[in-house]
């Protein structure tokens, strides 16, 4: 890909990206990134900027501790957030180009119809030639996590997966994750001279998701979650590029044509609706099924039937986006449940013949129809 050719970007900065080496706001680099967005953006590419920040800018403000407790680092990101919107706003102004602020929490991922509505929203921003800047809202979100049952995925925890849920669904052609490393190693930079640089991967194995590393200090995602979200764009049709935001006028470089960072390339694409069901919900129940239920729906795109589920776990509603695993535990699918957790729970091993005699009642021969199963 000419990463020129890209029309619609999404530019993700990292926390540890927008501070100095003393952990204050480094002013200096994020109105060189806004003056290097400013001309991308006259040359009629569709930009959406997704920003950390907020979390350390209230902490400094209020010279609090975030980590201290839940509602301090609320407190911290509603200070923050206002501050961190005040400088975007302020830089691209200069250049008379508006800015939008959009906060986002897991339900608007979650929520068939909010998904939907955010897309209509953000189309129509970019439309209007406005630079939407979005956060994860750490003043409700975190707390909606804490506060609820078992979840056993959710749809983004960082900022990593948030811009590439973005990414997916709006069919962006590019995400460039500004971080605080070069791009993609075989082995940890920081630990190990040796360590060779990867430019390009073509395929995200099971060998490229282990070279993933936990976050650093200061941030929340990590090598590890950058991969993740590396792989929702890459299945939606898009690149990925990670690079280090801290290489001096780094997005001019890239854009010129200078070889930085670590570029991810697209491979089988999933429709929208399998995108949002593999990737933009919170997951709050699994059903275990047997080797033969796993080959019917992974090789010959069939639905999973009652009679091949072994275990249900946990809460979900009829309509549900639920995780579907193998006999060892480990999730290939998701899936739309036909059926709420309680008479999954009933008709597991039952040929779907027996399902209204124990149910009272028959939605579907299947528990989740191959139409709604997306393949992981």
């Amino acid at each position: 890909m000419n990463i020129n050719d890209a029309k619609r970007i999404i530019f993700k900065f990292g926390t540890n990206v927008l501070r100095n080496d003393d952990k204050e706001i480094s002013l200096s680099r994020i109105y060189t990134f806004i003056e290097e967005i400013s001309k991308l953006h006259r040359q009629g590419k569709e930009i959406i900027i997704v920003t950390s920040g907020a979390v350390g800018l209230g902490s400094k403000t209020l010279n609090v501790n975030s980590s201290e407790s839940l509602s301090v680092k609320q407190a911290c990101a509603a200070v923050g957030q206002c501050q961190l919107m005040s400088i975007y706003e302020d830089g691209f102004h200069k250049y008379s180009i508006n800015t939008a602020q959009i906060l986002l929490t897991e339900d608007d991922f979650s929520n068939r119809l909010r998904y939907l509505s955010l897309s209509n929203v953000l189309n129509t921003l970019l439309d209007l030639k406005v630079i939407p800047v979005v956060n994860q809202n750490d003043t409700v979100s975190i707390a909606e996590l804490e506060e609820s049952g078992p979840v056993y995925g959710v749809s983004f925890s960082d900022n990593d997966k948030l811009s590439a849920l973005l990414a997916s669904k709006l069919d962006a052609d590019l995400l460039v994750i500004l971080s605080d490393v070069d791009g993609l190693y075989d082995d940890n930079p920081k630990e190990n001279p040796n360590a060779k640089h990867i430019s390009e991967v073509y395929e995200i194995t099971k060998e490229i998701e282990n070279l993933g590393r936990e976050a650093s200090s200061g941030g929340r995602g990590g090598m590890r979650s950058k991969i993740q979200a590396v792989k929702v764009v890459t299945h939606s049709g898009g690149c990925a590029l990670i690079v280090n935001g801290k290489t001096p006028n780094i997005i001019s470089k890239i854009f010129n044509g200078e070889q930085y960072g670590t570029m991810f390339y697209p491979v089988e694409q999933l429709s929208q609706k399998r995108r949002w069901i593999a990737y933009a919900t919170n997951i709050t129940g699994q059903i275990i099924v047997n080797e033969g239920a796993k080959k019917a729906i992974t090789e010959k795109n069939k639905s999973l039937l009652a009679i091949g589920v072994l275990k249900v776990n946990g809460i979900f509603d009829r309509g549900d986006v639920v995780s579907i695993l193998d006999e060892n535990n480990v999730e290939f699918a998701r899936g739309i449940a036909n059926y709420c957790a309680g008479d999954c729970c009933k008709v597991v091993g039952e040929h779907s013949d027996n399902i209204f005699q124990i149910l009272g009642h028959k939605n579907y021969d299947a528990i989740i129809t191959k139409d709604n199963i997306a393949i992981l």
